[in-house]
């Protein structure tokens, strides 16, 4: 039984050495980081309690008209569309 006691405690101490030397070892590497980066990431946490905002997407390019029409008069002649709907439709795409 002591050498069963034993194994176990030797096993817990190199465990602990291992966790002890792994977390020293994750903070060195986050502040090396910190200072190439700059500060975004030297505290995590600050990041996550005041979001920065940012700037709105870009708008979407403007789509081709003659790609538009193209589409639209293949959905009317397959019949998708009525005589009105295309009608409707290719008026918006030639008035915007």
């Amino acid at each position: 039984m002591p050498g069963l006691l034993r194994g176990v405690a030797r096993t817990a101490a190199i465990a602990g050495t291992a966790t002890a030397v792994s977390n020293r070892v994750s903070r060195r590497q986050a502040a090396r980081w910190a200072e190439q980066d700059g500060p975004q990431y030297a505290n995590p946490r600050a990041e996550m309690a005041a979001p920065v905002q940012s700037a709105p997407a870009p708008a979407a390019p403007a789509a081709d008209p003659i790609q538009q029409l193209k589409e639209l008069g293949e959905l009317h002649q397959s019949g998708v569309l009525t005589d009105e709907e295309f009608a409707a439709q290719k008026a918006k795409i030639l008035n915007a």
